[in-house]
């Protein structure tokens, strides 16, 4: 069932979202608005050339029709932290499981598992207690937005022009990396930061590959997956552009490189819809993001109030998980925290509903 034009019944965030200029031919919106985290226009293209073959650790996705034909095969749901911040994190696993929720995507900051914080291998070690007892998976996400600067929003990145502001991002992904590990996390969640002023792209792009390259090592010793998100407005923004890392780091291998697909931001910029992003992505997934969203507009919306037809997403998840992707769909609602607990029932219900067979 299509969703574009619902409108679900949900409280509304108090604070109206940011104008941004998105004047792209293939775009419906010419004017739309910005997600709180997207601070420049949202670009859009065409993938930079064909993807490339699947690789041989991860088996070809199973056809819609044999995936559906076995009721136990479904993805994994969970929700995101960031999406809860008015909680403190034992009582929102506490919900979480509650719900039904298989899972969780814990963004480490400074209400929930403080990375920065003294003790965090003791307090780590409690927290994984607590999954445990919940039977809850995890995925390690750092998307907080003022963890490391209290006046920056995602600064420093990996992106910075001063080498010691991107060393205390690479620090932080590395202490993420160890935090994953002792949780027993799917993968840790990262993204690349917005192009500085007065940078040349190619030069941010060396910074980047450069940054990753300690954060990679460090993944492989705790064999824990790096998944890398395209975000709207970033140096990496799109599919294409994950491919254009992978080049510049030797092309790891995707047992330990990989993406955190959103299924938000491939509706907002990708030029494929969003269930053939799912497939065209399929043998580099490690973490999945879902929320609704419109074309050319970054602005993670509850499920209803955007364009995305869900179904076929769905389908295409589903294939995933039957092709043995063990990790998370995680939604990714991180300025409807006001709402969080009644949007984390209605989110699931939701997904229950539409993964369901017609």
């Amino acid at each position: 069932m299509t969703t574009a034009g619902r409108s679900a019944h949900h409280p509304s965030h108090p604070d109206a979202p940011d104008p941004v200029r998105t004047d792209h031919p293939d775009l419906p919106h010419s004017v739309g608005t910005a997600h709180s985290d997207s601070p420049h226009p949202v670009r859009t293209g065409p993938l930079d050339g064909a993807h490339p073959a699947r690789p041989a650790d991860r088996p070809a996705v199973v056809p819609v029709d044999r995936a559906a034909a076995d009721p136990a095969v479904r993805p994994r749901l969970g929700y995101g932290t960031n999406g809860l911040t008015d909680l403190r994190l034992d009582d929102a696993l506490g919900l979480l499981a509650d719900l039904g929720y298989d899972g969780v995507g814990l963004t480490l900051d400074h209400m929930h598992l403080d990375p920065l914080a003294p003790g965090l291998a003791a307090r780590t070690a409690r927290v994984a207690r607590r999954l445990g007892e919940l039977g809850l998976g995890v995925t390690v996400e750092t998307g907080a937005r003022y963890v490391l600067d209290p006046r920056r929003k995602h600064g420093p990145s990996l992106l910075d022009p001063d080498p010691e502001d991107r060393a205390a991002r690479v620090r932080l992904l590395q202490r993420a990396v160890r935090v994953a590990a002792d949780l027993g996390a799917h993968a840790v969640h990262c993204f690349s930061g917005t192009l500085p002023a007065d940078t040349p792209p190619d030069e941010a792009w060396k910074r980047l590959a450069s940054s990753l390259t300690p954060v990679l090592t460090a993944a492989e010793a705790a064999r824990v997956p790096l998944a890398v998100e395209p975000e709207p407005g970033h140096l990496l923004a799109t599919l294409g552009d994950f491919h254009h890392l992978r080049e510049l780091l030797g092309d790891p291998a995707p047992a330990l490189l990989g993406l955190t697909l959103d299924i938000g931001h491939c509706q907002c910029l990708e030029p494929l819809p969003p269930a053939d992003c799912v497939r065209a992505a399929a043998p580099w997934v490690h973490h999945v993001q879902i929320e609704d969203m419109r074309r050319g507009v970054h602005e993670h919306l509850p499920f209803g109030d955007g364009e995305i037809d869900f179904p076929p997403v769905l389908a295409a998840l589903t294939e995933l998980t039957a092709a043995g992707y063990p990790g998370l769909t995680v939604v990714e609602l991180p300025r409807h925290s006001h709402a969080g607990p009644e949007l984390a029932r209605t989110s699931l219900s939701f997904l229950r509903r539409e993964t369901s067979p017609c």
